[in-house]
C-alpha cells in the first residue's frame, strides 16, 4: 500500500494512493484517525483492489508524507563512499541530528534556495517512517516498529553546515528538504533496496542500502535508545557519494534545476528549486 497526506478542493486528507488517484481515507477513518500519524499507530486498513478514488492526481497538491512528526532524526555520513569522499573518520555509532517539520516539502513543492547563501546540495536518503513506537527497540525487532519507506532529500546550506562543528545551522532552513511522493509499506518492498538522485535528468548518486555503514535496523535500535520513537516519527537513514560539494569543481543546486530521488519499489520524488522569495523579518 502506498499512503500520503496530500490537499484537495475539500482540504487537506490522507489517503491511499492508486495508479488512478488518491483514495480518502480520511472521510472513511476521519472519526477515529484525524491524521495520518495517527492511523500508522495501528494496523492499517484494507483496501479493495478496483475501489474508487474520491480524488485524481490533477486535482490534489502533494505534502509531506507526515507533515506534523514529533521529530525527524537524520543520520550523517551512514555510506561508505560518502564518508570516504568526505574524509571523516569511522565512529562507533550512527552520527544523529534532527531537521524541523518546516525545513521539508512534499513532491513537486519547490525547493528553497535561501537568499543567505548559493551552496544547496542534494542529499539523495532513504526515510523510515516509524509505526508502532518504542522506546529502547531491539534490532530484532526493528521491522515490527516501521510502517514503511518514502524518498527524501535532505537539502544542505552548505556554507552554514560548515559554520561550526555540528549541523544545525545547515540541515533547518525552511523548505531545503524534499519528502514523498508517499510512503510504500513493507509488505512492497524487498530486503535491499537501490536509491538514486538525478540533477536535470543526469544521475548524481547511485547506491543500495548494501553501501551503508549502520543498517536499518541497527539505526532504529540506536535511535530508539536515545529517543523515545512515536508513530509518524521519521528516520532518514543517510546520503551516498556523490554529492555536490565533494564535485571537483563543487556543484551546487540553482534556481530552475529539477532534482529527482528515486527508490527502487517505491517511487520517484521530484522538486524544482526556486529563488527565496520570502520577505525579512
Amino acid at each position: 500500500m502506498r499512503l500520503a497526506t496530500v490537499t484537495t478542493p475539500s482540504g487537506t486528507i490522507f489517503g491511499a494512493v492508486t495508479d488512478r488517484g488518491v483514495i480518502d481515507l480520511h472521510a472513511r477513518l476521519g472519526a477515529r484517525h484525524p491524521d495520518l500519524r495517527s492511523l500508522l499507530a495501528e494496523d492499517l486498513p484494507v483496501v479493495p483492489d478496483g475501489a474508487p478514488v474520491d480524488y485524481g492526481f490533477a486535482e490534489i497538491g502533494w505534502l509531506p508524507v507526515v507533515p506534523n512528526p514529533t521529530k525527524i532524526v537524520c543520520v550523517g555520513l551512514n555510506y561508505r563512499d560518502h564518508r570516504a569522499e568526505t574524509g571523516n573518520r569511522p565512529t562507533r555509532h550512527p552520527a544523529l541530528f534532527l531537521r524541523t517539520p518546516d525545513s521539508q516539502v512534499g513532491h513537486e513543492q519547490p525547493l528553497v534556495q535561501p537568499r543567505e547563501s548559493a551552496t544547496l546540495d542534494y542529499e539523495a536518503e532513504i526515510a523510515v517512517v516509524i509505526g508502532r513506537g518504542g522506546r529502547r527497540i531491539p534490532r530484532e525487532r526493528a521491522w515490527h516498529h516501521v510502517a514503511g519507506i518514502s524518498c527524501y532529500n535532505d537539502g544542505s546550506v552548505r556554507e552554514f553546515q560548515r559554520h561550526t562543528a555540528q549541523y544545525t545551522a545547515g540541515k533547518k532552513f525552511p523548505g531545503t528538504g524534499g519528502f514523498g511522493p508517499w510512503l510504500t509499506t513493507m509488505d512492497e518492498l524487498a530486503p535491499r533496496l537501490t536509491l538514486s538522485c538525478r540533477v536535470n535528468g543526469a544521475t548524481v548518486q547511485s547506491a543500495d542500502t548494501d553501501g551503508m555503514i549502520f543498517p536499518i535496523d541497527e539505526i532504529v535500535e540506536y535511535a530508539s535508545t536515545v529517543f523515545t520513537l512515536e508513530p509518524g516519527d521519521v528516520l532518514v537513514t543517510g546520503t551516498p557519494g556523490g554529492v555536490g560539494s565533494r564535485r571537483e569543481p563543487p556543484v551546487f543546486l540553482a534556481p530552475g534545476d529539477v532534482v529527482e530521488v528515486e527508490i527502487g519499489g517505491v517511487g520517484v520524488l521530484r522538486n524544482p528549486v526556486v529563488n527565496d522569495q520570502g520577505c525579512r523579518g
